[in-house]
């Protein structure tokens, strides 16, 4: 089992700055994949940005250029920065830790509000 622990939301204005940080503990030597995932109201929970056990990243089309994770190995966390934020990254957002298809673990999320 692994827990995961998010940290770093909070509110800021259109064309801001927030970093999410992401603290593994547990089962953590078989984790494949790292991400963040973000609900808005109303909405399904989408796929913001990922990072591999070899430190390939991908990201949502909507984030590309604005948003970059990395990770820790060391210190067992990964982190978003989130840069040129905007009112529609206004979100919950989860870490998510994947050790197999059937074997994922959810942080406890982080509001991320974005508005003037």
């Amino acid at each position: 089992q692994v827990q995961l622990a998010e940290s770093g939301g909070g509110s800021v204005q259109p064309g801001g700055s927030l970093r999410l940080s992401c603290a593994a503990s547990g089962s953590i030597s078989s984790i494949s994949i790292m991400a963040w995932y973000r609900q808005a109201p109303g909405k399904q929970r989408e796929l913001v940005a990922s990072i591999t056990a070899g430190g390939s990243t991908t990201y949502a089309d909507s984030v590309k250029g604005r948003f970059a994770m990395s990770r820790d190995a060391a210190q067992n966390t990964v982190a978003l920065q989130m840069n040129s934020l905007k009112p529609e990254d206004t979100a919950v957002y989860y870490c998510n830790a994947q050790r197999s298809p059937l074997d994922v673990s959810w942080g406890q999320g982080t509001q991320v509000t974005v508005s003037s």
